[in-house]
């Protein structure tokens, strides 16, 4: 029987003395998948990551790797981009990236040849004579990503990939792993930023205090939180508190003009069966004059707060 899954973890469980990093977390990772492990510092991200490579090991619970109970068993198979980052700083740009490309297996000519390539795709030609202490930050980092994925892994994890880029950076960061994903590579990356998965991953893990809270795909994450409607008007609305499916409705501040008659914006949390033709028939019954009426998509963010209270406020996320 063909194994679909690049990773399964089973009851996984990692303590540090009375600390528990870990707790009893399962998680299967189709091949081909790009998976975000999201969460706050310290939720635990980077722990399972380390796991998952056999840095550490569990105290409980079963881990599997492209079908094997050992990241050791298939290490020429994975590229790994570690949290704390860096360079030999004397090196080439291009010698570096050959010279972990060669680590993992790729004879000496072919691994210059992928460096240069790599330097090129991702705007960094210009520098692949350059030592790594003459770049730049956000360039070394880029350097160090691309030397974990020059000899072509067939599974990739990245550990805040994300972290100290600039916005264009970032957008480059983004394009190697959706280039990662249109080869069929497998991708993990754990970030606390929750736009850079919303953009890109088929599924996240959603980690806090070390528990899962949620797996799966980015709609059905969004789902988790009632639906939201947009309303603007010039009076109030609260005729529609007696709508069936209506389930809250909060006013939220908006710039405007001054006016003798400010327009007002409300949000409603509304049921899934309730649809835009009964609310509008609700105003119009109760004279509520509409300015504007749409519906609002909550944001990953959102749903983090929603499934995690006040920890999730406390965390940076972007």
């Amino acid at each position: 029987m063909v194994n679909d899954y690049a990773l399964e973890l089973r009851n996984v469980t990692k303590r540090f003395g009375d600390f528990t990093a870990v707790d009893d977390v399962s998680l299967e990772i189709p091949k081909g998948a790009v998976y975000g492990f999201l969460g706050p510092n310290g939720a635990g991200k980077t722990t399972t990551i380390r796991m998952i490579l056999e840095i550490f090991k569990p105290d409980s619970g079963s881990i599997s790797v492209l079908g094997q109970p050992s990241a050791l068993l298939v290490r020429n198979r994975i590229g790994y981009l570690p949290e704390e980052k860096g360079l030999y700083k004397k090196m080439k740009a291009w010698s570096i990236i050959a010279y972990f490309a060669s680590l993992k297996g790729m004879n000496r000519k072919e691994a210059k040849k992928k460096a240069y390539s790599l330097l090129e795709r991702y705007g960094l030609a210009d520098f692949a004579d350059h030592k790594t202490e003459a770049l730049s930050k956000g360039m070394g980092q880029k350097v160090q990503v691309l030397a974990s994925i020059a000899h072509d892994p067939d599974f990739v994890i990245l550990d805040e990939p994300f972290s100290g880029l600039d916005p264009v950076n970032q957008q480059v960061m983004e394009e190697v792993i959706e280039d990662m994903r249109k080869r069929g590579q497998t991708v993990i990356f754990s970030t606390h930023v929750m736009s850079h998965a919303e953009r890109i991953c088929d599924r996240i893990l959603l980690i806090a205090k070390g528990k899962k809270i949620f797996d799966g795909s980015i709609p059905e994450a969004k789902r988790v939180i009632p639906k939201r409607w947009l309303l603007h008007t010039r009076g109030r609305i609260d005729a529609l508190g007696d709508l069936p499916g209506i389930r809250g409705m909060v006013e939220i501040p908006i710039k405007q003009k001054e006016s003798p008659e400010p327009i007002r914006a409300w949000q409603l949390r509304v049921s899934d069966d309730l649809n835009f033709q009964s609310v509008l028939q609700a105003c119009v019954q109760n004279g509520i004059v509409l300015e504007r009426f749409d519906q609002t998509e909550p944001s990953l963010h959102d749903v983090f707060v929603h499934m995690v209270g006040d920890e999730a406020k406390e965390a940076t996320f972007r």
